[in-house]
């Protein structure tokens, strides 16, 4: 089967779209869960990983197509929840650690859970690397592309949004739980 300029530019557009999309949708969900800055560096972190990741496939100058797309989207899915692990940490030891400075939280909350991510990211390669050498031609491009991208976001999901978040001025009082006023319940102290 082929498929004119016309078409792949449009498949281009939509993958780009649909990649932008959902990079929209999960600033808005980080931020309302966290905070804006673990926020932004979520999304600093993914964009990393799906523009590093595009770059090695332009590069070899493999076939962008619908399983491409499929496999960044997947990409960022896999990389945000590693994010996520991290950012929950970090969550946990900002009120544990209140005397420690946000670079040592954070440091400490990367070194407890590193482990857990770089096990589930060997763990997922392996099934992958299994999926291409073993899935045929047809998967090839998506396990690839995913590959590739699972040890891009594992590094970034470690290193980048934490790093990032901490350089938009991240600190204990943007994570740690204020009383209400006559409650004697916590609330959160996110702005």
């Amino acid at each position: 089967e082929f498929v004119g300029p016309q078409v792949g530019d449009e498949l281009a557009e939509q993958g780009i779209l649909a990649v932008v999309y959902a990079l929209i949708g999960i600033f808005l969900y980080v931020m309302m869960r966290f905070q804006w800055r673990f926020s932004a560096g979520a999304v600093a972190s993914l964009v990393h990983d799906v523009v590093i990741t595009m770059g090695v496939l332009s590069l070899l100058q493999m076939e962008f197509d619908l399983t491409v797309v499929a496999a960044l989207l997947a990409l960022i899915g896999y990389s945000l929840n590693d994010t996520i692990v991290v950012f929950d940490r970090i969550r946990e030891n900002f009120p544990r650690m209140r005397k420690s400075t946000p670079v040592e939280v954070i440091d400490a909350s990367i070194n407890q859970t590193l482990s857990r991510t770089i096990m589930t990211g060997l763990t997922t390669l392996l099934v992958l690397v299994a999926l291409y050498i073993f899935g045929g031609e047809i998967i090839h491009a998506f396990a690839f592309t995913l590959i590739f991208g699972i040890v891009i976001g594992t590094y970034s999901s470690i290193w980048v949004a934490s790093a990032i978040s901490l350089e938009l001025g991240v600190s204990k009082f943007d994570l740690l739980q204020v009383e209400k006023e006559g409650s004697g319940t916590p609330v959160d102290s996110q702005p």
